[in-house]
Order: structure tokens, then sequence, then C-alpha cells
């Protein structure tokens, strides 16, 4: 199971993404083929010996997440707005995260039922699932926690659903193709009407196509002003109608106006 230390992708949705590199690890493997259709990766999130806690903010994804740590065990749907959590002592949490439209064949319902909550696996899975946070939280060795999901995952038979694996492949175009700022513009290219699109990532990705591009266009802006780019300049390319929109969608989404956050990459 190859692994790497996630750095440059840090940038993507992780609030100041550099700031935390002495505090904690961060590591993530590929799925198993059998699994590659519906799970994007594992990954861990490890920290020892911290003198002070350590908040990671992070802008949330158009992404069903299953997380296991000692104070949570649970399966987070579209978060909305951002999310933090704080790290003290030492500790890990191990997470799966799940193709836009990977979880639809592990709930066998729209998972926008999951939008902007957080279910415990348990609640899911019955005895399974409890099983599974115990086992998880018993291993030492991520891993080795990595095969046990897979494992737990692999024996609830999902089957492949070619929806799951469009709409997969339209919230990778969303993200890719920076110049697509409308939700119609999505709809020419994949052939639907803008309802259709609508009920497509409802049903298999948990929120609108129109969140999801304002969201990966917010990404792409935190990573470029961390690096110093002219917000007016980007405003432009994003498709925001001037800075003062820009400014807005991105205060309420990183919790700092631009200028604050453009400082942070200035000191890193």
């Amino acid at each position: 199971m190859p692994e790497a230390r996630l750095v440059e992708t840090r940038q993507r949705g992780w609030i100041d993404p550099y700031a935390g590199l002495d505090a904690f690890d961060y590591l993530r493997w590929e799925p198993s083929p059998a699994l590659s259709a519906y799970v994007d990766h594992f990954w861990a999130v490890t920290w020892t010996g911290l003198a002070e806690p350590y908040e990671q903010r992070i802008v949330s994804h158009p992404t069903v997440n299953m997380a296991i740590a000692r104070d949570f065990h649970r399966i987070a749907g579209v978060i909305r707005g951002g999310f933090s959590y704080t790290m003290r002592g030492e500790g890990r949490v191990l997470g799966t995260r799940f193709r836009p439209g990977g979880f639809r064949p592990f709930l066998g319902a729209a998972v926008s039922r999951l939008t902007g909550r957080f279910v415990e696996i348990g609640e899911m899975y019955g005895a399974a699932g409890a099983t599974l946070v115990e086992r998880v939280l018993a291993e030492p060795d991520p891993r080795a926690a990595v095969a046990l999901v897979e494992t737990f995952l692999l024996d609830l038979e999902p089957h492949p659903d070619p929806l799951a694996q469009e709409a997969a492949a339209l919230v990778a175009t969303a993200e890719r193709e920076v110049s697509v700022t409308r939700v119609d513009e999505l709809a020419a290219g994949s052939g639907r009407s803008v309802r259709s699109l609508q009920r497509l990532f409802r049903d298999y990705v948990g929120i609108g196509p129109k969140w999801v591009i304002r969201r990966f266009r917010l990404h792409e802006a935190a990573e470029r002003i961390y690096r110093g780019l002219d917000l007016a300049t980007l405003a432009a390319e994003l498709g925001y109608a001037d800075q003062a929109h820009l400014t807005r969608d991105f205060t309420a989404a990183v919790g700092m106006p631009p200028a604050a956050y453009a400082r942070l990459g200035h000191r890193s």
C-alpha cells in the first residue's frame, strides 16, 4: 500500500497549511483496486507530546469522510461551512475520504441525507461498525488500521454504480477547470440539463453543483492568496462579480479576510 507525506496538497482546503508541520504528521494511502471506485484515499493524522493545543481548520470538500479517533468515530456528510479539530497531548485520527458519489453504494439512499450531519459509525452499521471502531482504536499501526477499514468496507459488498462514476467525473471537472464558474457551464459539458445535474449532485454528492463550483473556486483563491496573488486579478479569474464579493465569500469560509490570510503566507 503506497504512502506519501502529503505536504503539497495540504494547501487545498487546509487553513494556513504549513503551520502545523511541527505539530503533527499527515500520511495517506491509496485504496486497493477493489475500492478505488468508491474511496479516494485513506489518511492518518498523528501527533505526540504537544505542549500546547493545536487547532487545524479546514475549508471542507464535497466529500463524505469516515473518521475514527478516541473522542469521536463518525461519518461526516458534506459540511457546508468550515470546521476545525483541536489536537492535545498525543493522539491519532484515521480517516477514509470517499470519492464524490462514492459513498452512495454504502448508504443506499441519497447522500444529501447526510449533508451537514455527523453519524456514529455504530449507529449506521450496528455491531459490525462498533467492532470496527474498537479494532481500529486498538491497532497502533495506522497501515494495519487502514487494512481493517478496507476489509470492513469490502464486506459491505458495494456494487459499481455508473451514476456515481459520472458524479465523480463531474466534480473532478469542476475542481480542475478553473474557468467553470457557473452551473450551466458544467451542465453543458455533461450533456445534462441544469435541473438534471442538480438532482444527480444532491443524490450522489450530497450537495448542489453551485456549491461545489464555488467551494473549489474558494480553495483556488486560498492557495493563490497564500502565495500573494493580487485580489482584484484573482476575483476576475475566478468568476466573481468584483473584489468585494470574493472578499465576503472568502472571509465567511476561511474565517479571516484575504489580506490577513495573505500575511500568513508571507510569514511562512
